[in-house]
């Protein structure tokens, strides 16, 4: 066994630590961590100071990376923006969750991180680029986001 896993064996596990954390804080009156995801478009491995960018300043993003989880190994899963965001969201092939290129929305049936954790008693938030559906029942707050701000389509 090569110790590798999938992003579905992902989202699964991650699920059910957030599900055994909340269990553990709730009954010691303990907050849950906060959990802040980036995804950025066209943004190089040394575009920021955490990662060792010197003429580029990141403070802020720097002060919430020297304080969190950074994932080390983590690659697109697509060389265009709608069937990475998808993957990242579902945890998901894009040819899986039915995304894979620009253009072809995120059916409502898809669980994503967002249903995942409100469903753990998280507030959920997205903002900037959805490009993942404009309909009421494709947008962000249909796939478990309280607010979202930015644009559904390009």
């Amino acid at each position: 066994m090569s110790g590798m896993i999938s992003r579905r064996e992902w989202l699964a596990g991650a699920t059910a630590a957030t599900a055994a954390a909340q269990t553990r804080t709730e009954s010691r009156g303990v907050r849950k961590p906060n959990v802040v995801l980036f995804l950025a478009d066209d943004l190089g491995c040394h575009d920021l100071g955490c990662w060792g960018a010197a003429d580029l300043k990141t403070p802020n993003i720097d002060a919430l990376a020297s304080g969190g989880t950074r994932f080390t190994n983590w690659y697109a899963a697509a060389p265009v923006c709608a069937p990475s965001r998808a993957s990242l969201l579902t945890g998901r092939y894009p040819i899986r969750c039915g995304v894979p290129n620009n253009g072809p929305v995120l059916a409502p049936a898809e669980q994503t991180l967002g249903t995942i954790l409100k469903s753990a008693g998280y507030a959920t938030g997205l903002f900037g680029k959805w490009h993942l559906g404009s309909t009421p029942e494709t947008v962000p707050n249909a796939h478990g986001f309280d607010r979202f701000f930015g644009l559904h389509s390009g």
